[in-house]
């Protein structure tokens, strides 16, 4: 053996036996940051160790965790896709899901939807359970999401001014006596570069008057301000006597929070107290307290992870007594979910609960919902855009005129030093006071942008085996009559097959239903509350709706068919809202108003002709995705009569 070739082996092996040492002190460095919530850091030395490493899956994972933390959704999504290619999610379970996740908050929801249906399949050996529940829950929310981005709005939105939202994150939390309390990370610790490296790094409270419609600087509350804790979520009591606020230590990369209570001298916060047991539940994370007035008495929402919930972070809500006595919490069943549900403001006015969550049909990550109260708590309802985004939306509020909203959102366009979407900012959100209707122009394509909607039909319905042109029946009465057949449908369009394959067959029934059958009476829901805006202005409208059958029956029978399905969506329109839109159909409004429906029922001639005519061959002609599809009508078009106003 040559002396050279000696040589070079000891340097080949000293630079290994260096470069795993250099590998080991990055990743030390690197779990350790991420631990004490400094992300940039913690990607740096993530970054160096793939640089030695670039093949190691759970190097990979721990990037896309740090990325997804430090909330750089585009990079988290490539970097879980890259540990759900090599492992599957075997490894890691949640790479699927959270792949998914991080396409939805960059707005990329098509490819997002493709990830969660598959993540279904992936999951569903495990239908109870969290993954399974979760990634169905988003797949929907895809469809609705594509469905309802970049609607129009009234309204005025705008950021709060630089010297209130910094690099670093704002979260609003009250307009009182003209002043703006709201909670800021920042310290003269962090870098150009968004590097941490004092531990004094931590949220306080601020307050900022509103003068001549200017927010003035803000000034921090040294009453409330700790230098080894954390201070926010400020609310007053009915009396402004008391301040309630969260109370927070670092556990980790997370707060371990809960509430005290100041009582209130002036300009100054006092004989700081802890609330009981009874609310600061042991062991719990209690946290984002709201006083309002409920019921004739002061009630306190707050969120947390205490026993007895649904999952995660739940809103529960306490009565007060005589300032200081809290009643046994209740859990706000109605809108708690197995994620979290945070930030919460109860109009008492509206008798209207507004929070966040990460459940339920949304644009990406946390968008704000309402909830209205009578006797019970009403479903969800998002508030849509430009409240929400893809990106997190909380603490929303309203000022006590009810003229102005205030949210916080780490949206595309908050301010930053690094990455985009790094921290949240505080906006600002109020109706536009220009009472001008839109011009026809602006109507059209506002309401032909939400076409076509489609509605879909079990075969033969409605009327089986008549030849009427028309029907009595109620489309929504045809819909419930048809979802409710979903276990029929999978069960015999997967008749015949085992294993995988039945359980894909299945699997491809529900997201029919989901995607189309669902989606549809959603998308009609909508575009009918837009017709009627126009309507009550006095447009005159012209709706264009074609009719599509499967091939089973004669083609002339199908012709029939879909005039009684057009006629369904009719019944629909007369009966909707207590028959507001009556007047409209039968052309008696006085404000000369009106809807006209032009019926192009096309029935078989425009159905697939490779789906199965075969009347022995139930399974593909009735029961299958491809028939299914092709059972429906579609709202086509919209023209308004230019002389209809």
């Amino acid at each position: 053996m040559s002396r050279l070739y000696l040589i070079l082996s000891f340097v080949l092996i000293g630079c290994s036996v260096n470069a795993q040492q250099d590998l080991k002190r990055y990743l030390t460095f690197a779990q350790e940051k991420y631990q004490d919530g400094d992300y940039v850091y913690a990607l740096q030395y993530y970054k160096k160790a793939l640089q030695i490493d670039s093949n190691s899956i759970d190097i990979l994972w721990q990037y896309a965790e740090t990325l997804r933390a430090y909330k750089d959704y585009p990079k988290a999504a490539y970097y879980y896709g890259k540990v759900y290619e090599r492992e599957g999610a075997e490894l890691y379970p949640y790479s699927l899901l959270y792949y998914g996740l991080m396409l939805k908050q960059c707005a990329r929801y098509d490819e997002a939807l493709t990830v969660f249906k598959k993540a279904k399949k992936t999951y569903r050996r495990d239908r109870r359970g969290y993954l399974y529940r979760k990634s169905r829950t988003e797949a929907q929310s895809c469809v609705w999401a594509k469905s309802n981005q970049g609607d129009s709005t009234d309204h005025i939105f705008e950021a709060l001014p630089s010297h209130i939202n910094t690099p670093n994150a704002e979260f609003g939390h009250r307009l009182i006596n003209n002043h703006l309390f709201f909670s800021s990370l920042r310290a003269d610790s962090i870098s150009a570069e968004e590097e941490v490296y004092d531990p004094t790094y931590s949220t306080h409270l601020y307050k900022s008057k509103l003068q001549d419609s200017t927010f003035k600087e803000e000034e921090i509350i040294e009453d409330l301000n700790w230098t080894d804790a954390h201070s926010g979520n400020g609310t007053f009591s009915l009396d402004k006597k008391r301040f309630y606020f969260s109370y927070c230590s670092d556990n980790g990369n997370n707060y371990k929070c809960r509430i005290l209570v100041a009582y209130v001298e002036g300009d100054r916060f006092v004989d700081i107290d802890t609330l009981g047991n009874i609310i600061n539940h042991e062991n719990a994370n209690t946290t984002m307290p709201f006083i309002t007035e409920w019921e004739g008495g002061e009630v306190l929402f707050y969120a947390s992870d205490r026993e007895g919930g649904k999952g995660g972070m739940d809103i529960w809500y306490s009565f007060i007594k005589d300032g200081n006595q809290f009643r046994k919490p209740r859990n706000v069943k109605r809108i708690n979910t197995m994620d979290n549900e945070l930030s919460p403001f109860f109009d008492g006015e509206s008798q209207t609960l507004y929070f966040s969550s990460s459940w339920y049909d949304g644009f990406g990550g946390y968008d704000i919902f309402k909830s209205k109260y009578n006797n019970s708590f009403s479903a969800p309802e998002n508030m849509m855009e430009p409240i929400n985004s893809p990106a997190n939306d909380l603490y929303y509020f309203q000022t006590p005129s009810k003229d102005t909203a205030f949210f916080s959102s780490n949206r595309l366009g908050s301010n930053f030093s690094k990455n985009p979407t790094c921290c949240s900012d505080i906006f600002m959100v109020r109706k536009e006071l220009n009472d001008t209707p839109p011009t026809i122009t602006e109507t059209l394509e506002d309401l032909n942008r939400r076409l076509p909607v489609t509605l879909y039909f079990h075969n033969d319905i409605p009327n089986p085996r008549s030849w009427d042109t028309t029907s009595q029946v109620d489309y929504m009465d045809s819909y419930n009559d048809y979802t409710a057949m979903i276990e029929k449908y999978k069960k015999e369009y997967a008749s015949g097959l085992k294993g995988e394959e039945a359980a894909d067959a299945k699997d491809d029934i529900e997201d029919f239903f989901m995607e189309y059958v669902d989606q549809g009476v959603r998308d009609l829901k909508h575009f009918i509350d837009l017709l009627l805006v126009e309507l009550e202005r006095g447009r005159k409208i012209e709706l264009t709706v074609k009719g599509f059958a499967s091939p089973l029956a004669k083609t002339d029978y199908n012709v029939n068919l879909t005039k009684r399905r057009i006629a369904s969506m009719v019944n629909y329109l007369s009966n909707y809202n207590n028959g507001i839109f009556r007047k409209y159909l039968n052309q008696t409004a006085e404000n000369g108003g009106a809807i006209k429906i032009v019926q192009v029922p096309f029935g078989e001639y425009e159905a697939n002709q490779i789906v199965s005519d075969n009347p022995n061959d139930v399974k593909n002609s009735v029961y299958s995705r491809a028939a299914a599809i092709e059972r429906k009508i579609e709202i086509q078009s919209v023209d308004i009569d230019a002389d209809g106003r």
